[in-house]
C-alpha cells in the first residue's frame, strides 16, 4: 500500500464534521455545572444531596444504552443513529431551560444520557470505517478533542449567558445548535468510503482494501459474548471506570470549586475553568501524534494518568492554603487526564477484530459512564458535606492511580503488520474479511 493512495481529503472533509458533532454532545452534558453554580438549585428547590444526584443522573442513562446503540451502529447505520441522537439531545437540553420542577429535571437528565449514549461508540465505529490503525489514534483524538475544546469556549460563553440572561436561557440557547446540526450531518456524512461521492473509485478501493488487510492474521473472536469475557476488555473496563471518576468529577464541579475557593465571580471562574482544557487540547494532539508515530499506544496512556493523579494529590496536600498554586495543579491534572484518549481507544481496535471492536468499545465506554456517575456524584457530595474540595481531590487522585495500575496490567497490543507483510491488495480480500 502506498500512503498517497489513501486520500488525505478524508481528514479535511470528515474531521471537522466529527469534531463539531461530538462538541455539541459535550456542550449539552457539561453546561449543567454552570447552571448549578448560577442558582438552579435555589430556583427549583433542589437540596444539596439531590443536586449531586441530578448532576450525575445523566451517566446512568448513558451507561444503560451504550451497547444497544453500538450494536445498531455496527449492524445498520452510524449516520442514521447520530442524526436522531442530535435532534433528541438538543430537544432535551432545550427543555431543561423550561422545566419548573426538580423531578422533571431528574427525568430530562436521565433521558439526555440515553440519547447521547451511542454517540461515542458509534463515532468510533465510523472512524474505524474510514481510517487505518496507523491513523486511528489521531482520528480518535480529533473526535474527543470536541470535549476539551467545547468546554474551553463553553466555560466562557456559559458564564456570560447565565450572568447576562439566566441559567434557563443558557440551556435554551445552547440546546438549539444540535438540532440545526442534525440536518448538516445527514446531508454531509456517509457510513462507508464506497458511498462517498467526494472520493474517486481508486481512492475508495485503496481505503477499503487497506482496512480489510488489517484484519488478516488477527485472532478471531466469534461474537460479543466472547469479546466481553476477554481479560483485556475486562481490565480496560475497570481502568476506564476509574479514569472517568477523575475526569467527570473534575468537569462537572470545576466551576463551583473555583467560585467557592476564591473571591472571583462566576464569569471569572468561567475564564479560569477554560485554562485546563486549553492545555488538554495541546496534550491530546501531541500524545496522539507520537503514539501513532511509534505504534505504542499503551505507553502513552498510563504516564499521562499518573501525572494527573500526582497533580490532584498535590492539590489535596495544599488544601485551601494557596488557591493559585492549587489552581496550577488542577490545570496540569485536567490536561493530563485528557491527553491519552486517542491512544486509549486505538488500543481497543488494535486488540480486537472489526466484528466485535465496536461492541467492546461500547462496553468499556459504558463502564466509563458508570465511573462518571460515581465521580460526579461523590465529588458533588464531598464538596457539599465537607465544605471543601480537598476530599474530592484525594478521591480523584486515588481513582487515577488505580487506573494507572490497571493499564499496566493490559498486555501491549502486537505491532501492526509491516508493509512488506501485507498481501497484494485484491477485491476478494475485502469480500473474505468483511467490508471496511
Amino acid at each position: 500500500m502506498e500512503q498517497t493512495k489513501l486520500a488525505s481529503r478524508r481528514w479535511w472533509y470528515l474531521m471537522p464534521i466529527v469534531f463539531i458533532t461530538y462538541s455539541l454532545a459535550y456542550l449539552d452534558r457539561a453546561n449543567y455545572g454552570f447552571a448549578a453554580a448560577a442558582g438552579m438549585a435555589t430556583d427549583l428547590h433542589i437540596t444539596r444531596e439531590l443536586n449531586a444526584l441530578v448532576g450525575s443522573l445523566f451517566f446512568l442513562g448513558y451507561f444503560a444504552f451504550q451497547i444497544p446503540g453500538a450494536i445498531y451502529a455496527q449492524n445498520n447505520s452510524v449516520r442514521t443513529l447520530v442524526f436522531w441522537s442530535l435532534i433528541l439531545w438538543g430537544g432535551c437540553a432545550t427543555l431543561t431551560g423550561i422545566i419548573r420542577d426538580a423531578y422533571w429535571l431528574l427525568a430530562i437528565r436521565f433521558l439526555l444520557g440515553v440519547v447521547e449514549a451511542a454517540v461515542l461508540p458509534a463515532m468510533l465505529i465510523f472512524l474505524a470505517n474510514w481510517f487505518t490503525r496507523g491513523e486511528r489514534s489521531r482520528a480518535n483524538a480529533f473526535l474527543i478533542l470536541g470535549n476539551p475544546v467545547t468546554i474551553l469556549w463553553m466555560s466562557v460563553v456559559s458564564g456570560y449567558l447565565v450572568q447576562a440572561l439566566t441559567w434557563r436561557w443558557m440551556f435554551i440557547i445552547e440546546g438549539a445548535p444540535a438540532i440545526i446540526w442534525a440536518v448538516c450531518w445527514r446531508w454531509l456524512v456517509r457510513d462507508l468510503p464506497r458511498q462517498a461521492s467526494w472520493l474517486t473509485t481508486a481512492e475508495k478501493d485503496a481505503v477499503e482494501n487497506a482496512l480489510a488487510r488489517e484484519q488478516i492474521g488477527m485472532m478471531a473472536v466469534k461474537n460479543y459474548a466472547e469479546a466481553f469475557r476477554s481479560s483485556k476488555v475486562l481490565l480496560l473496563c475497570a481502568q476506564y471506570f476509574c479514569w472517568s471518576i477523575g475526569v467527570y468529577g473534575f468537569v462537572l464541579w470545576l466551576p463551583s470549586i473555583l467560585r467557592d475557593g476564591s473571591s472571583l465571580g462566576l464569569v471569572n471562574a468561567g475564564w479560569l475553568s477554560a485554562v485546563p482544557y486549553l492545555l488538554a487540547v495541546v496534550a491530546m494532539l501531541a500524545v496522539s501524534f507520537f503514539s501513532d508515530r511509534l505504534c505504542k499506544h499503551r505507553a502513552f496512556v498510563w504516564p499521562s494518568l499518573l501525572v494527573g493523579a500526582l497533580a490532584f494529590y498535590g492539590s489535596y496536600l495544599l488544601g485551601a492554603s494557596n488557591f493559585w498554586l492549587s489552581f496550577i495543579l488542577l490545570v496540569i491534572a485536567g490536561g493530563a487526564m485528557y491527553a491519552p484518549y486517542g491512544p486509549f481507544f486505538a488500543m481497543i481496535s488494535q486488540m480486537l477484530p472489526k466484528n466485535v471492536a465496536g461492541g467492546a468499545a461500547a462496553l468499556i465506554n459504558s463502564m466509563g459512564a458508570l465511573g462518571s456517575f460515581v465521580g460526579s456524584y461523590l465529588v458533588g457530595y464531598l464538596n457539599a458535606s465537607t465544605g471543601s474540595p480537598s476530599a474530592s481531590y484525594a478521591l480523584m487522585a486515588g481513582a487515577l492511580l488505580v487506573a494507572v495500575v490497571l493499564t499496566l496490567l493490559v498486555r501491549p497490543e502486537p505491532p501492526p503488520l509491516g508493509r512488506d507483510q501485507w498481501p497484494h491488495a485484491r477485491r476478494d480480500v475485502v469480500d473474505a474479511h468483511g467490508s471496511a
